[in-house]
């Protein structure tokens, strides 16, 4: 199997976020399965401060219900570092204003890619912001062949 490259997991965590209707991001998440990249979005909004933990919240259970990752620290963790990593890169324009948007989340392998896409609204005023971070999880945890572990219902 061809070891996975980061800029492909991100690549899909991109096009994840910015994906216009559920029907798109079920598509891509067609698609990205025949390249070995397991996909998952969210949608989030709400005032930034106060969303912080929402939204690495939604990243971790979006990333566990759609099979990226499983319910263990290493992979949680993971997932949470990277969506704070990509919060991070928002921060500067959104502190103290509303954001809604959408979170992508991809895995090949060892790569766990966030990206956070976001309008950042003040009256009519509105700015858009990208945000993605990038953790590597180690391959005993994923399941065989550097692929995403199943999907296990509780």
């Amino acid at each position: 199997m061809e070891a996975a490259r980061s800029s492909e997991v991100a690549r899909a965590a991109i096009e994840m976020a910015v994906s216009r209707t559920r029907e798109d991001e079920q598509r891509l998440k067609e698609t990205y399965r025949y390249e070995g990249i397991h996909a998952a979005a969210v949608d989030y909004g709400g005032e930034f401060i106060s969303s912080v933990k929402k939204v690495i919240e939604r990243a971790v259970v979006a990333a566990k219900r759609e099979g990226l990752i499983a319910e263990i620290q290493a992979e949680e963790g993971g997932v949470a570092g990277a969506a704070r990593e990509a919060l991070s890169q928002i921060m500067p324009k959104a502190i103290g204003l509303n954001v809604g948007g959408k979170i992508g989340i991809a895995r090949k392998g060892e790569h766990i890619v966030v990206v956070i896409f976001c309008g950042i609204g003040l009256l009519h005023l509105n700015e858009v912001a990208l945000g993605l971070g990038h953790r590597a999880v180690a391959m005993a945890a994923a399941g065989e062949g550097g692929e995403a572990p199943a999907k296990t219902n509780p």
